[in-house]
């Protein structure tokens, strides 16, 4: 009975040697883990990022598309639908009638910083603080101005701000526009941006992380361009527009960034055929 004693007391326990072989196996073990882990949480991080890119980018050249195809509509003769900027990347503005809001002056103003007076019509369509245009349809010709007070009572508008250029006659019809300014901003290369500013509006972010965009116009005589001699001979817009990862890859230093190409091609229904 002494002998198992000694026998047990003598061999108890681990011996160093097992416990650094015990902490090695847990350490490969745990390494392993978190390494598939790692792993993964990556495939993650860059699923949600790339999937955030292209609806990003869906969604914005699905807006394009829509306003380059409403570009001419209601306008009156001699105001471009279009304008483009070959500026790589591309700057385009887009003008259209949006609402059937217009109301005719009826009685010549008197002089260019006169009120606008369109006695009878309804012209509570048009806001305060709102770009509207004026036109004669007879002499043409017609401008932009700021609208400072509607008076729909007795339908007088004032643009005390700013005088038109020139006092225009009984007839000439106000409209309500719309007028919007698309280009990328790459201020911050980290960050580029699509920008959208309305008229006599402060530009806004439409969408972050837009890299490129690129507009190509098809004339009426087939011919491809970048920038065309006259719009109203174009027939249709191409737009290719690339959007950009928000985070870099570290595993790709020399091109961090995933990117995708989403392309569009609008036939210009409001032009002349």
């Amino acid at each position: 009975m002494k002998n198992l004693k000694t026998f047990l007391r003598n061999n108890s326990g681990v011996s160093l040697v097992e416990v650094l072989i015990g902490l090695f196996m847990t350490g490969l073990v745990v390494a392993s883990v978190f390494g598939v882990y790692i792993n993964h949480h990556k495939n993650w991080m860059i699923q949600e990022d790339v999937t955030e890119m292209q609806q990003s980018a869906r969604a914005v050249i699905d807006e394009l598309t829509r306003q380059v195809r409403m570009a001419g509509h209601g306008l009156p003769l001699g105001l471009p639908g279009l304008e483009a900027y070959n500026t790589n990347p591309d700057t385009i503005v887009i003008t259209y009638q949006a609402n059937s809001c217009d109301a005719p002056l009826e009685h010549a103003m008197p002089r260019p910083s006169a009120e606008l007076r369109c006695d009878g019509h309804d012209v509570s369509c048009f806001q305060d603080d709102q770009w509207a245009y004026i036109f004669s349809p007879d002499s043409g010709g017609g401008e932009f101005f700021l609208i400072t007070h509607v008076q729909t009572g007795s339908s007088h508008i004032q643009h005390n701000t700013m005088p038109l250029s020139k006092a225009y006659p009984k007839g000439s019809i106000l409209l309500s526009l719309e007028r919007v300014k698309y280009y990328i901003d790459r201020t911050d290369t980290l960050r580029p941006k699509l920008m959208m500013q309305l008229l006599g509006q402060t530009p806004q972010v439409y969408a972050e992380n837009i890299e490129d965009l690129q507009f190509r116009y098809v004339m009426k005589n087939s011919a491809v361009v970048d920038v065309p001699v006259s719009t109203a001979d174009i027939r249709s817009v191409r737009i290719s527009l690339t959007g950009r990862s928000a985070r870099p890859d570290p595993d790709f230093p020399a091109d961090p960034y995933r990117r995708r190409t989403f392309a569009s091609e609008v036939n210009l229904r409001n032009f002349d055929i």
